[in-house]
């Protein structure tokens, strides 16, 4: 089977120029301005940005344990809806992935998935933050990437077991840093918006502290150390150092955490409640200038989808997160890109090829010749509102709604098949 992607653009040195790609077999064959073939099916894009497919390596599916939240089909799906062609899935579960029996059937349900979906082991029992998980049997079964994501782990000698035993893996530990003893209950930033709203506030100390104790244990054993969602200046200048002594420490920032701050929040409003709590803006722009500067490596999503009735109880009892899939790349070209702030190549590296390279992922397409064809295509040209009886997720939690943007998803294409198409 052959499919050719026509009338299409592609970037060539920060020009888009036009571009049309011949797949065939689920490979990309062709690349070039005009293609002349007679093939079986034929997409005309009508001048949309093709992009390599997007990777997200941080998301909650929610099954098993929690799928009245979200499905590893609704998940997926609307991964898709947002030009994903890979996304990583953590393992806060029920039950969790944490011996290789129980790793293994996680990873044939994510089969059901619309997409390509990398499985997270958790690095603690039950994700109790206790005792370590058996690392070399997970591995064995496939584990690659590990994280108690949902908890920080309290425990330094916990911490630092771990991660001597995936340094000798050679693989990843994807940390929530969240010291508990630091959070004092907070529910909001602890700043001015905790205190008009008359909210407990969560210190940024609470991140930082736990974020420079792991720095540290990295350092000594030299394991990948990869921070999920930093929201702080300190944490950025953190990692910034640390990178600087040699540590292998990466860093991931949300999309929310560099679109919004605490001044966004003007009442009681659970749609803005998440964890890392959004900050102040001195924090915001440091996170900017942090992916610009080459500190935080990649743009993750934390897709946390909830029910509307849980997101319906304000800052004091609705739970942590908002949804992401479907609106990270819209909001983050029409905030950055086209402004130009960001080029599209650096959006598309923090969205796609870092996290490729950086988490070492074989089965993530890019864009060229000989490679599987997972490709996404974004119309830039016109504008839309971001409508959450869209979305294909079971999550409507999102600040965001309402939003006009750019950057719709026309296709996103998984080893050459239509994960997702724009109707």
């Amino acid at each position: 089977m052959s499919l050719l992607l026509k009338n299409g653009r592609g970037l060539n040195h920060h020009t888009l120029v036009p571009l049309e790609v011949l797949i065939t077999d689920g490979t990309i064959v062709k690349m070039q301005a005009s293609i002349d073939s007679d093939e079986e099916e034929v997409i005309d894009l009508q001048g949309a940005f093709i992009s390599p497919g997007l990777i997200d390596m941080h998301v909650h599916l929610r099954e098993p344990g929690y799928t009245n939240k979200e499905t590893i089909v609704t998940g997926s799906q609307a991964a898709a809806h947002g030009g994903y062609s890979t996304i990583a899935a953590m393992a806060n579960l029920s039950p969790t992935c944490d011996t290789p029996d129980r790793f293994q059937k996680q990873v044939e349900r994510n089969q059901q998935g619309a997409i390509k979906i990398e499985q997270y082991a958790p690095v603690t029992q039950g994700r109790a933050g206790h005792e370590v998980v058996d690392f070399k049997a997970l591995n064995q079964a496939g584990a690659r990437f590990f994280s108690d994501d949902g908890s920080g782990i309290q425990d330094a000698a916990v911490v630092y077991e771990g991660m001597q035993k995936m340094a000798e893996l050679g693989v990843p530990m994807c940390d929530h840093a969240q010291d508990m003893q630091l959070s004092f209950g907070g529910v909001i930033n602890d700043g001015n918006a905790s205190q008009r709203l008359n909210l407990p506030g969560l210190p940024d100390v609470s991140e930082t502290a736990q974020i420079a104790r792991n720095l540290a244990l990295a350092q000594v054993t030299g394991v990948h150390y990869h921070v999920c969602h930093v929201s702080t200046k300190e944490s950025v200048d953190l990692v910034r150092h640390a990178k600087q002594q040699g540590v292998n420490v990466t860093c991931e920032v949300t999309p929310h955490h560099i679109l919004l701050d605490e001044t966004d929040i003007t009442f009681d409003n659970s749609q803005m409640k998440m964890n890392p709590p959004l900050r102040e803006v001195d924090d915001r722009q440091a996170c900017i200038n942090g992916l610009m500067d080459g500190t935080i490596d990649i743009i993750a999503t934390d897709h946390a989808p909830h029910t509307d009735e849980e997101k319906q109880h304000g800052f004091l009892n609705s739970p942590n997160g908002i949804v992401g899939s479907e609106t990270a790349f819209a909001l983050l070209y029409t905030k950055f890109v086209k402004p130009k702030i960001w080029t599209l190549e650096q959006l598309v590296e923090w969205m796609s090829t870092n996290n490729k390279l950086i988490f070492d992922l074989p089965n993530a397409g890019e864009l060229k010749i000989g490679s599987v064809a997972d490709i996404a295509v974004f119309d830039l040209e016109h504008e839309f509102a971001i409508d959450d009886q869209q979305f294909l997720s079971k999550g409507h939690n999102s600040p965001f709604v309402g939003d006009k943007v750019y950057g719709k998803t026309v296709l996103t294409l998984v080893d050459g098949e239509v994960a997702y198409r724009r109707a």
